[in-house]
């Protein structure tokens, strides 16, 4: 029997060293999880309840419209308002399934096979690999230290001379190396795609958490055409929820409708009336003590001294990206780095090549969203392993 081609993408590999783990755990060993991004506070104390008042209450819980029930996303818009000064139509929010929906859906609104689209390199690999399978060119910028690790107006210029780009991909603050565009950045680029008739694709599924007193520069403040996409999963510390959301272009309006509709009827009913009240103050505040945790575990990381090389500058999310090149020791690189710190420290971290095919195999990331005593504890452990490889 036949298998597609466009299925032959690379696996997600810290989803690999999560089956590890699990292995390990259920051998009974304590793993110190620094390799997922995800939050482990939960939901918001106001959000369960409510999950489990619809349970009971008569509250109908079947198909909703495709992009959503109308009190989330009146209430998603009324968050612009309040977060970035925004004035933003409901009628142009989708609700979707998890920030994954999202991407798919706008990818396949907006590019056709062999449309080229930009992506910074390093990356979350799901952009590049979701673009592979639906048959796009991946145009891959090598964005490094000199560049904050972030595309610039210069790097889709000179792509863009090569061969026309039909769409890049920003996320700020971005997954792996938690930099953030700054308003002036963010404008440029913005101003750039405009002039060459290429989609933007803004992904600030981060915002919210952040260390410089931005939450993060919403693109629709600079480009009206651009596609937002966000998600409840990681302030809101939501991510079993799966649900997420667009902010849409009125071209795109019909044709994501059309999409959200044949692939996913609509986004899981229970999760979106329950995260009505994500936009409470109580909500809110949860949120930002996560927040504070994250910083707290950035600080810990950041004064401790492991001998490695360039630090990416963590502006925004929760991971630290760095080169370990001065201490791989005997190791080939960092995929066998992290296999060996697991089997010694029992500590999980991802090794870079999963977000840089060309750099990753000496770079890792370091997730903070266990908090700042298990990143101490980390550190203690790593210290213990290095000094063994001297």
């Amino acid at each position: 029997m036949k298998i597609s081609r466009r299925s032959g993408i690379h696996a997600f590999e810290v989803m690999t060293i999560q089956q590890k783990v699990a292995t390990m755990q259920a051998a009974g060993q304590e793993v110190l999880l620094l390799s997922v991004g995800e939050p482990c506070q939960g939901a918001p104390r106001p959000v369960r309840e409510r999950l489990a008042r619809v349970a009971t209450d008569g509250t109908d819980l079947g198909y909703t419209p495709g992009f959503g029930i109308a009190p989330l996303r009146a209430a998603i818009a009324r968050h612009y308002a309040d977060w970035y000064g925004l004035d933003v139509d409901p009628a142009r929010v989708c609700v979707t399934v998890g920030s994954s929906g999202a991407f798919l859906l706008a990818f396949l609104a907006c590019f056709d096979v062999g449309d080229r689209v930009a992506v910074g390199r390093p990356t979350y690999p799901a952009y590049a690999n979701d673009l592979r399978a639906l048959g796009c060119e991946v145009v891959e910028l090598d964005c490094g230290p000199a560049e904050r690790f972030q595309p610039t107006p210069e790097l889709l210029a000179a792509a863009h001379a090569e061969a026309p780009l039909a769409g890049v991909v920003l996320a700020s603050p971005a997954n792996p190396t938690g930099t953030m565009l700054d308003a002036g950045q963010m404008a440029a680029l913005a101003a750039w795609c405009r002039e060459h008739d290429v989609r933007l694709i803004s992904d600030e599924i981060y915002h919210g958490i952040s260390f410089t007193g931005s939450r993060g520069e919403c693109a629709w403040t600079y480009d009206p055409s651009a596609v937002v996409v966000s998600s409840f999963s990681k302030y809101w510390s939501m991510t079993g929820w799966r649900l997420g959301w667009m902010l849409l272009p009125e071209d795109l309006v019909d044709p994501v409708d059309r999409l959200t509709g044949n692939l996913f009827l609509c986004a899981p009913t229970p999760a979106q009336w329950a995260a009505v009240e994500a936009f409470t103050p109580e909500a809110y505040a949860a949120a930002d003590r996560a927040v504070a945790d994250f910083a707290a575990a950035r600080e810990v990381l950041l004064e401790a001294d492991l001998g490695w090389g360039t630090v990416a500058p963590p502006d925004g999310a929760f991971y630290v990206y760095a080169d370990i090149s001065p201490v791989l020791g005997r190791y080939a690189g960092s995929r066998e780095w992290c296999a060996a710190l697991l089997e010694d420290q029992q500590i999980a971290v991802t090794p870079g090549l999963d977000f840089d095919a060309v750099h990753g195999d000496r770079t890792v990331r370091l997730s903070l969203s266990a908090g700042a005593a298990a990143v101490a504890e980390a550190v203690r452990r790593i210290r213990t392993f290095q000094a063994g490889l001297s």
